[in-house]
Formats: C-alpha cells, sequence, structure tokens
C-alpha cells in the first residue's frame, strides 16, 4: 500500500541551530548547530519527508539565512519566514477513515535539538 510522505514543520532558532537570545544576537554571533541536527536532516531528506523550516525571522533576512542554512549544510525545501514569538497553530482535517492523525506537534526544550525525536 502507498504511504504518503510527511511533512515536517520544524523552528530554526533554538531547534536546529542554538538560540542566542534577541533577533541581533542570533544574526550575529558564529551560529551553532544543535546536537544531530544534520543527522536527522538527512535522515527525513532519505525519507523523501517535505522539509519546511520556519522562523520568527524577519522576511529582510531571508537571504542571510539561506545562506548560513546552507552553510550549515542544512537541507529543506520551503523557508517559512516571519511568523514572530506567539505560539504556531496547525490546523488540519481527519482523513474518513480517521485511522491516523493527520497533524502531531511536538514541543522541544530550547536548545536540546532534535536528536532524539522520533516521529
Amino acid at each position: 500500500m502507498f504511504k504518503k510522505t510527511k511533512t515536517i514543520f520544524c523552528d530554526i532558532d533554538g531547534t536546529l541551530i542554538k538560540h542566542n537570545g534577541s533577533l541581533s544576537a542570533q544574526v550575529t554571533s558564529e551560529p551553532e548547530l544543535l546536537e544531530g541536527t544534520i543527522e536527522i536532516l538527512d535522515e527525513w531528506d532519505r525519507k523523501c519527508y517535505n522539509i519546511v523550516l520556519v522562523t520568527g525571522r524577519r522576511e529582510s533576512l531571508r537571504d542571510f539565512t539561506k545562506k548560513q542554512l546552507e552553510e550549515l549544510g542544512i537541507v529543506y525545501d520551503q523557508l517559512v519566514m516571519g511568523l514572530g514569538g506567539g505560539p504556531r497553530v496547525l490546523i488540519n482535517d481527519l482523513k474518513p477513515k480517521g485511522d491516523d492523525p493527520t497533524a502531531i506537534a511536538v514541543n522541544l526544550e530550547r536548545n536540546k535539538g532534535i536528536k532524539d525525536l522520533e516521529i
């Protein structure tokens, strides 16, 4: 049976890269990859997951952010910027049979990374 590809929405700062405080500190300090970031992203890429990175960074930092991600070796399919610091809510419908959830949320402790994340 054909299994549909997962879409992963993943924050950048504090999840993939160490969060250094303010936005200005985040873009002026040397980025530090959190443990397991590349390995997990590579695994998701091998599984053909659609990787959508999300961030509160302003749209004016798009080119800077894309360059930073590239230099760090972070693979992704899409980059959504300017989301701000408030809660992010994913709303999705259930399939008619409703057997499997179609939306899952995971909250991680800041700067602990995704190395132990199983989805």
